[in-house]
C-alpha cells in the first residue's frame, strides 16, 4: 500500500461560483480501478486563527453556518487572497473577524478536511500580542466576539454549538503548543 495509485484521467465535472469538482480515474497497484470525485480549492489556501487576546483567553466568533443552517461558534478564519502571505492573510482576517490585528503569528499545522473528498485544508495559526484594529470584511453581518477561557475549554466541547472539528483541533494544537508539548514556526514579519 506504499504505492499510490496512477492516475489515469482527471476532468472537471462540475462547476459553481465556489466550488469546482474533479473527477480522478484510479488504478490502484491491485489493478483495481476506481473513480473518485473531490472538491477542489478555489484559491491559494486557508487560515484559521487561534487568536489570543490576553494568556488565558482565545477569540471565539458567533457566526452563521450555512452549511449546518445555523448559528456556531467558531474561531477567525477566511481565505488566503492570490499573492498574499499567510501572515498578512491572517492579519487581515482577524481585523476583519475580531477587530484586533496581531504582533506575532506562529503556524501550528496544515490540516486536511475531509482527505477522501477535498484536495485542500486550513493552516492553524497562533496569534499573540493583540491589539485594536478594524478593517472591513465580506461577512453579510457583523460576527459576534466571544471570548472563552482556555482553562474551560472542555465546557466549550460540550456546547452544541461548537461542533466544527477543524476548530477544536485547532484548540488542541494551541494548548499543546502553550504547554511547550508541541513545536510551531513563528511566521516572519
Amino acid at each position: 500500500m506504499d504505492k499510490k495509485p496512477q492516475i489515469l484521467h482527471r476532468s472537471i465535472v462540475a462547476q459553481s461560483r465556489l466550488f469546482r469538482v474533479e473527477s480522478l480515474e484510479l488504478r490502484f497497484s491491485n489493478g483495481v480501478e476506481r473513480t473518485y470525485e473531490r472538491l477542489m480549492p478555489g484559491g491559494p489556501g486557508a487560515v484559521m486563527m487561534v487568536a489570543l487576546l490576553d494568556d488565558d483567553t482565545v477569540a471565539l466568533i458567533r457566526e452563521y453556518g450555512g452549511g449546518i443552517e445555523d448559528y456556531t461558534l467558531t474561531l477567525p478564519k477566511g481565505a488566503v487572497d492570490l499573492g498574499e502571505s499567510m501572515r498578512d492573510a491572517c492579519h487581515r482576517e482577524l481585523q476583519e473577524e475580531i477587530g484586533y490585528g496581531a504582533r506575532e503569528f506562529v503556524f501550528l499545522k496544515r490540516l486536511s478536511l475531509s482527505p477522501s473528498y477535498m484536495s485542500g485544508g486550513i493552516d492553524v495559526v497562533l496569534a499573540r500580542d493583540l491589539f485594536p484594529s478594524r478593517l472591513e470584511g465580506d461577512e453579510p453581518e457583523p460576527l459576534e466576539l466571544i471570548p472563552w477561557q482556555l482553562n474551560d475549554l472542555l465546557s466549550l466541547y460540550q456546547r452544541a454549538d461548537f461542533s466544527e472539528g477543524r476548530a477544536v483541533a485547532a484548540l488542541a494544537l494551541a494548548q499543546a503548543y502553550l504547554a511547550g508539548h508541541y513545536k510551531g514556526e513563528v511566521l516572519p514579519g
